[in-house]
């Protein structure tokens, strides 16, 4: 359907199936889109401003079921969003709905400003039949719009720290906290991925004696409508809305990718390693009552994990949902997202929030999963520093991960503070946790380092 004169009679090309998301090269952009369920997809595009819709073009399904249409002349830079048609059957797990402008599960940048507002839900919030309802509002108005991203970056002579694990020393910190308060950081920049990068905070960072920063959550995620409600924000940032893009809330004004970039360059020439806390668990659409803002109106059924009355979700996360990584395709929607991060945003390493989520079989937790496999052999993640949080809502499994990956040591933490605090602890048990927790982690090849002896952290 054409908006815009602009596009009146405008020749799109079927495009090709791979990659997925958006990809810009000199004489326009190729969009392919996942979804297994779907009856049609549209690609909406928007005006320089990003505020109004000028076309709405319709995508063809390809191979393997990925849609894709590619639209010659667009720049880096355009904004679009997807409408999807399908069944709204969520006693089905089908949850489509075509007035919600949805974003691109591989959008690199956003464009726009997020409003919390009653259309964002798939069904008419506050109605009796609960999600069982069907609203036909739009909700374009208040939602963002994925954005075109080119990748370019002057890097230099930048590359990987590569700090073996035995020297490794990992202070955890909040890209916005670390800075916010620091009166020898220039205002102006406080909060901000270029103040963690200021020599004031590099620092402090190096004089505890840290190798390495683990940040918490840094890519894109949005805070709750409850918080909103109330005026408040989420702080922490487990509440995924997208798994390329840095937060543009801690930009400070300019392209959060390039800003993010100056950051890890900054903290490499300083000798530290860049380790991202990732939350691939579950996303920020909840539960059966939460919104509709991607991967649910994209394919519901797909994406997530489904209790066995489909209406209804296996969350294993306490946060209302479960991704499933039992289907290949969500699973490369993840070792993408991680290849992306460390070849084009050069981290260093990730921590996996609630890491046994992300490797569960039909029988709980599987230390042989498709996404540690995957990810254990892949040319690129095996190089880098995989740290699990070995623990969900249902499963503790610290020990239980295979060689390649290190972990939480809860054990470890409990004892030590048990030692200093209480003095319940013996010696014995003491000495057991500072010598690498032998009678957890010695198992297949793996060594003392397996285990992140940590303190404390944000919990």
């Amino acid at each position: 359907m054409t908006l815009d004169n602009a596009f009146a009679g405008h020749c799109t090309q079927p495009g090709q199936s791979y990659p997925l998301g958006a990809t810009a090269d000199r004489n326009g952009v190729n969009f392919a889109l996942f979804s297994a369920h779907a009856e049609a997809v549209e690609l909406c595009l928007f005006d320089a401003a990003a505020e109004r819709e000028i076309a709405r073009l319709p995508l063809t399904c390809g191979a393997e079921q990925v849609w894709r249409v590619y639209v010659p002349d667009l720049p880096p830079g355009q904004a679009y969003g997807y409408r999807v048609h399908g069944p709204y059957q969520p006693e089905c797990g089908h949850r489509f709905n075509p007035h919600k402008l949805l974003l691109d599960p591989y959008a690199r940048g956003y464009a726009g400003r997020f409003r919390w507002d009653a259309t964002h839900y798939g069904y008419r919030f506050g109605d009796a039949a609960g999600d069982l309802s069907f609203d036909e509002r739009d909700n374009a108005a208040c939602m963002l719009r994925a954005r075109v991203v080119a990748d370019t970056f002057a890097w230099g002579d930048d590359h990987p720290r590569r700090t073996p694990w035995a020297d490794t020393v990992i202070v955890e910190a909040h890209v916005k906290g670390y800075t916010m308060l620091a009166a020898d950081i220039p205002a102006a920049i406080r909060g901000t991925y270029a103040g963690l990068a200021h020599p004031a905070a590099i620092a402090r960072l190096l004089a505890s004696g840290a190798t390495a920063v683990e940040l918490l959550p840094v890519q894109e995620f949005v805070d709750e409508h409850l918080l909103a409600q109330h005026g408040l924000v989420n702080y922490w940032g487990y509440n995924s809305l997208g798994y390329f893009a840095p937060a543009a809330r801690y930009a400070g004004g300019g392209e959060p990718a390039h800003e993010f970039k100056a950051m890890v360059r900054a903290l490499h020439a300083a000798g530290l390693e860049v380790i991202l806390d990732v939350v691939y668990n579950h996303t920020a659409e909840g539960d059966e009552r939460g919104p509709t803002l991607s991967w649910r109106g994209i394919d519901n059924a797909s994406y997530y994990r489904l209790a066995p009355a489909a209406r209804h979700y296996a969350d294993v996360t306490g946060c209302g949902n479960t991704l499933d990584l039992s289907q290949p395709r969500v699973l490369q929607l993840v070792m993408d997202s991680l290849r992306y991060w460390v070849l084009h945003l050069h981290v260093d390493g990730f921590r996996f929030d609630l890491a046994t989520a992300l490797a569960r079989g039909a029988d709980g937790f599987d230390a042989h999963g498709a996404l540690l496999l995957a990810m254990r052999q892949d040319p690129l993640l095996a190089q880098v520093k995989l740290i699990a949080e070995p623990w969900d809502l249902a499963t503790w499994a610290t020990g239980r991960f295979p060689s390649g990956f290190a972990e939480w040591n809860d054990q470890y933490r409990d004892t030590v503070r048990g030692f200093w605090l209480t003095g319940a602890t013996s010696c014995g048990a003491l000495a057991r946790r500072l010598a690498g927790s032998g009678d957890l982690f010695r198992h297949h090849g793996r060594p003392p380092q397996a285990s992140i002896n940590f303190v404390t952290a944000h919990d």
